[in-house]
């Protein structure tokens, strides 16, 4: 185990008391405010820290215009490992330090990463059985009522890339994120190796209509309990006057068909991205067997508001294995570098490409 998930999330926005606002209303515990900064910490002991642009801790130059995430910071376990992931990175990439000990470097891709030993908090969170017609648990019980939606974690980052797949075999290849799965043309889902949420990172192919021909933040989503929790929570976020109107959303409550998990996105402030309530998403081990997916089925929107192109009798379950990554062939760019062979790490040669 190396690396436990976010550590902290940095936002740059151009207005900090209305981030401030989106933040607090969204249901993040606040930490700090000051005329420069707000710092939110969940109970796992992430963080989203929200800076105004320009600010001299960010990353220069600025890895996109506008606001949104500026950087993603990465826990890990121990300085040892930290140690031997900072060496790895620095045989490919420039590495700084800063006095504390954290680890910086730019992604080829042009994301911003920071790395650092996180003691990471075990999360209190309790849940209502479910009960059906045939299974009914919760007997003579009524269920919990929640009157505020509370984020404990975050679950995962997602980010345009202009070369997708070369974005995670980075990650694989320096800070030992594991495969999970492949929405064919659309990205991939990525796990860091010290966390079982179905994903911590996915990268969106920057060929897509939707998409900006640059990296470039997307969203980010918050661990909740339930789906009472993120209905809650889409409430309050619309009755406070925040919208879902993203690219992304379905125009309100559904499930993505690739990880399970039911979600609500709700559009930051400044265009700055999004954020995710997320609940009852899968959990996986290296156990797992990676799966490649037609995007239109593993993209698709439990929601009759979904795009045309998600929805309808003829959208294929063509879901595969993909523990070889042949999936990963035609979108392929670059050249992948090193791949994992049988569970170790080898070059490739030209000899060994697949041609386009």
């Amino acid at each position: 185990m190396s690396i436990l998930g976010v550590e902290s999330v940095v936002f740059g926005v151009a207005d900090l008391a209305e981030h401030t606002r989106f933040w607090t209303d969204f249901g993040l515990p606040p930490e700090s405010a000051t005329e420069d900064e707000t710092v939110f910490r969940l109970a796992s002991g992430s963080r989203v820290i929200v800076l105004r642009r320009g600010d001299p801790r960010l990353p220069a130059p600025d890895p996109f215009v506008g606001d949104g995430v500026k950087e993603t910071v990465w826990g890990v376990d121990t300085a040892e490992n930290l140690e031997r992931i900072a060496a790895s990175l620095a045989s490919e990439v420039e590495v700084t330090r800063d006095g504390d000990g954290t680890v910086r470097c730019l992604c080829p891709d042009g994301q911003p990463i920071a790395l650092r030993v996180w003691d990471k908090r075990p999360v209190v969170s309790e849940t209502s059985p479910v009960n059906t017609p045939a299974n009914f648990p919760r007997f003579n019980q009524h269920r919990i009522w929640r009157r505020k939606a509370i984020p404990k974690t975050i679950n995962h980052v997602v980010f345009f890339s202009p070369d997708y797949v070369a974005s995670f075999e980075f990650y694989e290849r320096h800070l030992g994120f594991r495969y999970v799965d492949h929405s064919k043309g659309t990205g991939i889902f990525a796990r860091a190796d010290g966390t079982f949420e179905h994903h911590s990172i996915f990268w969106v192919n920057c060929d897509l209509p939707i998409a900006p021909d640059h990296f470039k933040f997307m969203h980010i989503a918050f661990g909740m309990d339930d789906i009472d929790e993120v209905m809650l929570g889409a409430n309050i976020m619309e009755a406070k006057g925040w919208k879902n109107q993203s690219m992304n959303s379905s125009g309100g409550i559904s499930r993505h068909r690739i990880s399970s998990a039911i979600y609500y996105y709700c559009d930051m402030p400044g265009h700055a991205g999004e954020a995710e309530y997320h609940a009852d998403t899968d959990y996986l081990d290296d156990n797992w067997v990676p799966r490649a997916w037609d995007f239109r089925f593993g993209s698709l929107l439990w929601s009759n508001n979904a795009p045309p192109i998600f929805r309808g009798d003829n959208i294929p379950w063509d879901m595969t294995f993909d523990a070889d990554r042949r999936s990963f062939e035609p979108f392929r760019k670059s050249k992948p570098g090193k791949l994992p062979v049988n569970g170790k790490l080898a070059e490739l040669t030209d000899d060994d490409e697949h041609a386009l």
